[in-house]
């Protein structure tokens, strides 16, 4: 098989793709054949303690000067064994800074991390080895190679016995739905069978943690939901989680935690139903309609019985999503900022998680 020499297992780690779709009438009979290990019947399989990072930076032409970003302030969490953990936020809010501390991509500038018992700045082969490692977007693929080929290369950087890799890789493909084209190059493969060949690709060494960021950016529906059944059957089969994401409906259908991170800081952490408890004294009115403008949003965000606002303005439809304590009362406001624009309909819904999500972000 013909790959570029220079690729070395760390860029490789570093580069991991995006997981999608379940064929679950297949089974993954490799997950079961190493068990427990690592004393995982006991402990934490990843632990966060006060996890601080900060970048320098330069900035100027001819003056340059040194400044201090902060990307992560003071983080700490424990996800157990066999937990689907979720970890969201807004765009920089540390996120990503994170999950790169926990795989051993970047080391904190303060604080300590442990995952499956090691730590993340002295045991960084110990925990390469036992994890995967599978980031959004469509990096890390070899387009001009078959599926099989792109496995067994994998394969071997992670030290794969020969003996076992011809079955694992079959099962993989098997369970991805990707054993028609097994020997077919990759350039050739839809948008949603790439995406099926990078989570082949995160469970090629078998790991005990997988590490999931924004696994559904940018899929299709369809594939999107595929995507999470397969997420679902991976808990299952007994792996450990930890999933980033900004879809809340998502963070709530699979996460049994969730940690909420705002500008570097855990603000909240608990169940979806926990989190959800927040807001439990709040009411969201859902407004559909069209001709809403971003001034009258505007308007919605400065009155004081209004805890939040979110908005989607579309080209033929608008949505508007308002958070109050004052449930069906706040109706003829709403009509009144809104009497220049038509009203499809006007819903009283009970909180959900993105309302709280929302809640928590913007206090």
């Amino acid at each position: 098989m013909a790959v570029n020499e220079r690729t070395s297992e760390a860029s490789f780690k570093e580069s991991v793709g995006l997981c999608v779709c379940s064929n679950l009438k297949y089974g993954l009979n490799f997950m079961n054949e190493l068990g427990s290990q690592d004393g995982s019947s006991s402990g934490k399989a990843i632990v966060a303690e006060h996890l601080c990072k900060t970048f320098e930076i330069t900035k100027g032409m001819l003056r340059r000067k040194k400044t201090q970003v902060v990307a992560l302030k003071d983080v700490s969490f424990e996800v157990d064994y066999g937990e689907l953990f979720g970890l969201v936020g807004p765009n920089g809010a540390g996120k990503t800074t994170t999950i790169k501390i926990l795989t051993t991509m970047l080391i904190p500038t303060s604080g300590r991390a442990t995952v499956l018992g090691y730590d993340s700045r002295k045991d960084v082969t110990k925990i390469r080895e036992k994890i995967g490692i599978v980031l959004g977007g469509e990096r890390g693929l070899y387009t001009r190679v078959s599926a099989v080929d792109n496995l067994r290369y994998f394969a071997d950087l992670y030290g794969v016995p020969r003996n076992i890799q011809d079955k694992r890789i079959k099962e993989l493909l098997e369970f991805m739905g990707l054993s028609d084209k097994a020997h077919v190059r990759v350039e050739t493969y839809s948008k949603g069978m790439k995406q099926r060949l990078h989570l082949a690709r995160g469970l090629i060494n078998d790991p005990e943690i997988i590490f999931l960021d924004e696994p559904t950016v940018g899929l299709d529906p369809e594939i999107a939901i595929e995507t999470r059944s397969m997420i679902k059957g991976l808990v299952e089969k007994g792996k450990t989680i930890l999933l980033t994401t900004h879809y809340m409906f998502e963070a709530d259908a699979l996460c049994k935690r969730v940690a909420i991170i705002r500008n570097g800081d855990v603000v909240a952490l608990d169940t979806p139903s926990g989190l959800k408890r927040y807001v439990m004294e709040t009411s969201v009115v859902e407004v559909e309609g069209f001709g809403i403008t971003e001034k009258e949003v505007a308007r919605f965000r400065e009155m004081k019985d209004i805890i939040s606002v979110s908005a989607e303005l579309g080209e033929n439809k608008q949505v508007l999503k308002i958070q109050t304590p004052k449930g069906s009362e706040i109706i003829s406001e709403v009509q009144e900022v809104l009497k220049d624009s038509h009203i499809y309909d006007i819903k009283i819904k009970e909180p959900t998680l993105e309302d709280a999500y929302l809640k928590l972000v913007a206090t």
